[in-house]
């Protein structure tokens, strides 16, 4: 079984790692996010970067079975050279497995106040879409192929089996605080304060925050929106009659192929998958 538990580089030690390998973990995940100081300390990250290498060593030599390194594209101030020295650290520690995601800002934080008051400036689409071709040649030359628009594994047997689950639409319980669930076309999440979620269990009462029912549409629609970021593709018959008309015209577009009866993003489809979500689904 897949067992994976998350760490930033500064917070493991090869005495720790040992623990987690002999409680039964099998997979970890590193928040490397970048190699370059200026970017960590944008993105408000604490670790030095000298300090990955031996974090990823020290996981192998307590056994876990696949490592995964976490990365960022897109920090504000993060120039071309910057992302191409993350990835280059990324490939030269050979991980089973990378996931490299752009920035997104959250509303409500501080980073997105910033952005609002014009303190930092986000990258345009043009740049983040070479930066997203840059770590696809690189992990791709370096032998980790895609199997989801964010994530390259060395082989299936590395690919997060934990999140195939979602974007295959299957069922899931989460626990703890903040966990979200979904079970029976229901999705339901925790409350996040540990306290409030360790309160609430002690007086025996439901720790579900709120949640949501999910109709047949919505479940269709989600399907398209997840699967369709699959390497293995979403089925054609997943798509509404009235629409299929639009995969010949995605096709000749370049955005996507069909093989055996399942749509596969190309390149040049993975940059706008948005936008061939729009076209699938209106």
């Amino acid at each position: 079984a897949e067992v994976t538990t998350e760490a930033n580089p500064d917070s493991v030690t090869p005495a720790s790692l040992a623990r987690l390998r002999e409680g039964g973990f099998t997979r970890i995940s590193f928040g490397v996010q970048s190699a370059v100081p200026h970017v960590l300390a944008t993105l408000d990250r604490t670790h030095d970067p000298a300090r990955v290498p031996d974090a990823v060593r020290w996981a192998r030599e307590a056994g876990f079975e696949q490592v995964s390194l976490d990365l960022i594209y897109g920090t504000p101030g993060e120039s071309m050279d910057d992302w191409r020295t993350s990835l280059e650290q990324a490939v030269s520690l050979e991980p089973d497995h990378v996931s490299a995601y752009a920035l997104i800002v959250e509303d409500g934080t501080a980073f997105a106040r910033k952005v609002r008051r014009g303190e930092v400036v986000m990258p345009d689409d043009d740049e983040t879409a070479d930066k997203y071709l840059l770590a696809d040649a690189t992990l791709t030359a370096a032998g980790l192929g895609w199997y989801e628009l964010s994530n390259w594994a060395r082989d299936e047997a590395a690919q997060c089996r934990h999140n195939l689950l979602y974007w295959h639409g299957a069922e899931w319980w989460g626990v703890g605080p903040g966990a979200h669930s979904y079970v029976d076309r229901r999705r339901w999440w925790n409350v996040k304060h540990p306290a409030a979620y360790a309160q609430r269990l002690a007086a025996g009462e439901p720790v579900e925050a709120d949640g949501e029912d999910i109709d047949a549409p919505t479940a269709a629609l989600e399907r398209i929106m997840l699967e369709i970021r699959l390497r293995s593709g979403l089925p054609v018959a997943a798509l509404d009659r009235a629409v299929r008309a639009q995969v010949p015209v995605l096709a000749a577009r370049g955005l996507l192929d069909v093989v055996d009866e399942r749509l596969v993003l190309t390149l040049e489809g993975r940059l706008l998958a948005d936008a061939v979500v729009r076209d699938l689904t209106d």
